[in-house]
């Protein structure tokens, strides 16, 4: 069976959209600010002399290297990166314009076989690929953070856990793409590899003690072959609210509008949703306007029940660009039946789990069991569940049986869906207890 994923992807997963992992369960106590960098805030390197400077001061420092990286998520269209930052012990801080300078290869050669301390790693290797610096080994502070059991893992809060001070927020969603970058701005980004170095050291010896160092490494290596989270065959479906259309001719409108809308965001540089919200791509494809007139009266569906309520004015990029609008409505309304969109697309996996009571029974107690018996683990261990094995892996494992029930073919299915080795001993004498208990062929007494 082909596997569904990457052992990096599903750490991606694991991790979470922003890799945050903050909790509302409790206010968190106050710590002192850490509010400059100790050395000050360098100059931005934005030539290739500054360029080489840096990195014969990278070479010439010592022991792993902190890097993050500040994309402009929301204003851009893609993810890449805008500005890119480094702190090595006897090497300084930087701070690299990856648009004046988009080969950062000399950096890259600089650091060599260093290690790279990241925070939230799937968040920005993909992007620091993009100009050049690819790890030849890594960690990661947030999902490491996760394997010691810090109940909080956004950066601010694994600072505050080892280091007693805390980082300001304020500019983390801030359009980075802006030139240039105001100084606030840059004094945040130097801030964010200031200590992370000191981190990643508490945290190994955190790890080393807790008996889960080895668990820790071979995730981060996992993240080596990560490049992205997969590419969707139809990612028009991801479209907020398409669960209200249920009408292939309706289902075609959002195709076309929400391609065009790509096609025209990707042109200009501009974040798909800036251009043009989902919600009203949703509206257009429920009702769709038929002049310039019906469109700019288009407003996007209520919230939560609450009572509609027309704009003062219509969205700009609705009337920008209303000629594409109505062209893609146009073409949707000229497809014939089989060029429609099917309303459901069946997936290569398990069915949902509300049906698995029905169809299978037997795979639906062993899933139960498996679960149960997981989340007991991970609270022994300090480790979230979606950590121990993802959701997706373990329902394809119990619901694909492998050809035998036996622990090398288990461990093969596993890993094939991206496992690691800690995480196959750790899940696959479960499974193997759960089938025990739970026979296909349940025995009877005569």
């Amino acid at each position: 069976m082909t596997a569904p994923t990457t052992g990096a992807e599903d750490i991606a997963a694991a991790s979470g959209a922003e890799a945050t992992g903050e909790s509302d369960a409790a206010p968190a106590p106050s710590y002192p600010l850490l509010d400059a960098p100790a050395e000050g805030v360098p100059d931005v390197i934005v030539d290739e002399r500054a360029l080489t400077a840096a990195a014969q001061l990278i070479a010439a420092g010592h022991g792993p290297v902190a890097l993050d990286a500040e994309r402009a998520s929301g204003f851009r269209y893609g993810n890449r990166a805008y500005l890119v930052q480094l702190r090595r012990e006897g090497s300084g801080s930087f701070l690299i314009d990856p648009i004046a300078c988009p080969d950062l290869s000399p950096i890259n050669d600089a650091i060599g076989d260093a290690e790279w301390v990241l925070h939230a790693a799937t968040q920005d290797v993909a992007c620091l690929a993009e100009v050049g610096l690819r790890p030849a080994a890594l960690f990661d502070t947030e999902l490491g953070g996760r394997i010691a059991g810090l109940p909080r893992v956004g950066l601010a809060a694994v600072i505050e856990h080892y280091l007693g001070v805390t980082l300001a927020k304020e500019h983390s969603a801030a359009d980075w793409s802006t030139r240039p970058l105001p100084e606030p701005w840059l004094r945040y980004a130097a801030l964010d590899v200031e200590v992370l170095v000191q981190v990643r050291d508490l945290m190994y010896a955190d790890l080393e003690a807790s008996g889960k160092l080895d668990w820790a490494l071979q995730d981060f290596k996992a993240l080596l072959s990560f490049t992205g989270p997969p590419q969707r065959a139809e990612p028009w479906r991801r479209t907020s609210g398409m669960h209200t259309i249920r009408d292939r001719r309706a289902l075609a409108r959002v195709r076309e509008v929400w391609q065009t809308r790509d096609q025209l965001a990707s042109d200009r540089d501009i974040a798909p949703g800036r251009l043009l919200p989902d919600a009203l791509i949703v509206a257009m494809a429920g009702t769709p306007p038929r002049s310039a007139g019906e469109l700019s009266a288009l407003t996007a569906a209520p919230k939560n029940g609450a009572p509609a309520r027309r704009p003062r004015k219509p969205h700009h990029g609705l009337m920008r660009y209303q000629r594409d609008w109505l062209a893609a409505l146009t073409r949707a309304g000229a497809l014939s039946e089989r060029e429609l969109p099917v309303v459901t697309v069946k997936g290569d996996g398990p069915p949902p789990l509300r049906a698995w009571a029905d169809r299978e029974p037997i795979a639906a107690a062993r899933l139960s069991q498996v679960r149960a018996e997981l989340s007991q683990f991970g609270e022994q261990h300090g480790v979230p569940l979606e950590n121990l094995v993802t959701p997706d892996s373990l329902r394809r494992l119990l619901w694909h049986a492998p050809t035998a029930w036996d622990e090398a073919a288990m461990r093969a299915e596993l890993t094939s869906y991206g496992a690691r080795r800690w995480q196959v001993d750790v899940v696959v004498p479960l499974v193997l207890q759960a089938v025990e208990d739970h026979p296909t062929d349940p025995v009877t007494d005569e």
